[in-house]
């Protein structure tokens, strides 16, 4: 796709400067500004408001071993298996054996996770699919929503913390593309999303904290802001992208017609919570033997493939035989948001379908969160560490963002880098306010629906190929469109949509085996070697080893 950096910048200006620029405000962003804002001048940006990111939405909890019955092997090992073998072994450990200080950092945060007095550790520990022990530490079922909020109150009192809300990257600026002896990122062009003016933000370190892709599905978990920005924008500027074929599907969405993307959390099915047919049939110990406690594809496969057999149109998940003392202490939230539409779970089950939850790749990372661009960093579901490998283990994504903003937040304090100090303004002078914004609608809602249909829980090669074209055309679509329209909102978003869902595919189609969430007819083995996707853009030389043996 054309590149809009170089095209649509002139003379030299500087409207904002900072130390880092953090893009996105969810816990990876956050957790890295409040370990650096001490001694650096920080800058949060957001596309809507701060508590508005993916990390609230997060129900279960953060997975991390404190009960000595448990092991950082064990960790490993559930983590390992559930990746299909695929993870990065050295990033692997290295987040299970900072998840312990991770859940500590958070307290002395003032995190209120749910106590039990009756362990020596004083914290409740839930089980969730996939994990061979309780480790789940929580607060009810609104873990991600009580950390933001008690993150949120210390970000806005930081006198070293900006924050930018209703404010979009429309491009990384990086120091080539501009005429710059600066090598890598400088900073980023910056829309403010109520006047539609656009500035550029000068920065010594700029953070990609943006998180995942699942707008590019129809049905997704994910808050509406989540389009894949950090992503997009990074392959735009040369970084190599890994593992984008495996896009985790949540098996339990709420199904009703009234429930925009409410998610049921895992910790139901680790509680007890069972999988039936309408006639109440359980079906799961039919596709694995750890029926609802496997893995989320494993799960996510079979509802699928029951819902496709029998043309219903949901599943359902029943806690009703707990009591209901227990779902009011345990699952508050899922309880009040059914009730609100008319579904007692105490009383009955809950219609479920699978939902596009969580984007396993990304922006290719070190150990220290620093890309293939100097200056660029990238945390959180924006970026692929090696973690999850082929399937993300539940309750491992809160814990990967602290980890990885505390190992960001070393190497930023212990590596200065200046801001430049002038940096070309964007020039609008050449283009024209748009006069069919349904094109914007249009695309999106296409690029969504044959995502869903053709690049979803199960996939062929013609499905693949069928998606790659209407990428294509796309892709001039746009192109086209913002060459002579201003930008927007709406079009960098889907801009940025069309290029990951490209890369989606393109690493699909490169995947020739069957390997956890990529499940394919055409090819439903599994390859005895587990090998990363990785896609290089070699527009400058790449300075991370990590992989580079593929």
């Amino acid at each position: 796709m054309a590149d809009i950096v170089t095209t649509l910048v002139r003379e030299e200006t500087l409207l904002k400067q900072f130390d880092v620029l953090i893009l996105g405000t969810g816990l990876a962003g956050q957790s890295l500004a409040l370990r650096l804002a001490d001694t650096l001048k920080v800058a949060l940006v957001t596309k809507r408001e701060i508590a508005d990111g993916a990390s609230g939405w997060a129900q279960g909890g953060i997975a991390a071993v404190v009960d000595p019955a448990d092991s950082i092997n064990a960790h490993y090992e559930d983590t390992l298996v559930a990746g299909a073998q695929l993870n990065d072994p050295a990033a692997t450990r290295f987040v299970v054996e900072h998840g312990r200080e991770a859940i500590d950092w958070l307290r002395a945060q003032g995190v209120p996770f749910t106590p039990d007095d009756d362990t020596a550790w004083g914290m409740h520990l839930t089980r969730e699919g996939g994990h061979s022990h309780r480790r789940i530490v929580h607060v009810a079922d609104a873990t991600g929503a009580a950390v933001q909020e008690t993150l949120i109150d210390r970000v806005r009192r930081h006198p070293n913390i900006s924050i930018l809300e209703h404010c979009i990257a429309v491009d990384l600026i990086v120091g080539h593309k501009i005429g710059k002896s600066t090598a890598g990122c400088l900073g980023a062009y910056l829309m403010d999303l109520k006047s539609g003016h656009i500035e550029a933000c000068a920065a010594g370190h700029t953070v990609l904290a943006t998180g995942g892709a699942g707008k590019v599905y129809l049905y997704t978990t994910n808050p509406d802001t989540a389009t894949g920005d950090g992503i997009a924008m990074a392959w735009r500027a040369g970084c190599r992208v890994s593992n984008m074929e495996f896009i985790q599907f949540h098996p339990t969405c709420l199904y009703h017609p009234q429930a925009k993307s409410f998610l049921i959390s895992e910790a139901v099915r680790g509680e007890g919570g069972l999988l039936k047919l309408p006639d109440g049939t359980r079906f799961m110990p039919a596709h694995d033997e750890r029926a609802e406690l496997a893995p989320r594809d494993v799960v996510a496969r079979a509802i699928d493939f029951e819902m496709k057999k029998r043309g219903i149109d949901s599943v359902f998940l029943d806690i009703s035989h707990k009591s209901p003392e227990f779902l009011h202490e345990h699952f508050p939230n899922i309880l009040a948001r059914c009730a609100e539409l008319g579904i007692d779970i105490t009383q009955q089950p809950i219609p479920v379908v699978p939902a596009a939850h969580y984007t396993c790749g990304g922006v290719v990372i070190d150990l220290r969160a620093r890309t293939d661009l100097p200056g660029l960093y990238a945390v959180g579901e924006t970026s692929c560490s090696g973690l999850h490998g082929a399937n993300r283990l539940a309750s491992n994504s809160l814990l990967e963002c602290v980890v990885f903003a505390e190992a960001a937040a070393r190497d930023i304090l212990a590596n200065p880098r200046k801001a430049v100090s002038a940096l070309p303004q964007w020039d609008e002078s050449r283009v024209t306010d748009a006069d069919e914004e349904v094109v914007i609608s249009h695309n999106w809602d296409e690029l969504r629906r044959f995502m869903w249909d053709y690049v979803g829980i199960v996939r062929t090669t013609k499905r693949l190929q069928r998606a790659q074209h209407r990428i294509r055309l796309l892709e001039r679509e746009i192109d086209e469109y913002y060459a002579n329209f201003r930008v927007s909102n709406d079009l960098i978003e889907l801009r940025n949509l069309v290029t990951t869902a490209d890369l989606i595919v393109r690493s699909a189609l490169r995947r020739k085996e069957t390997r956890g969430l990529h499940f394919s007819r055409d090819y439903p083995a599994t390859s005895k070697k587990a090998k990363p996707t990785v896609l290089g853009n070699h527009r400058f030389p790449l300075r991370l080893k990590r992989w580079n043996n593929i």
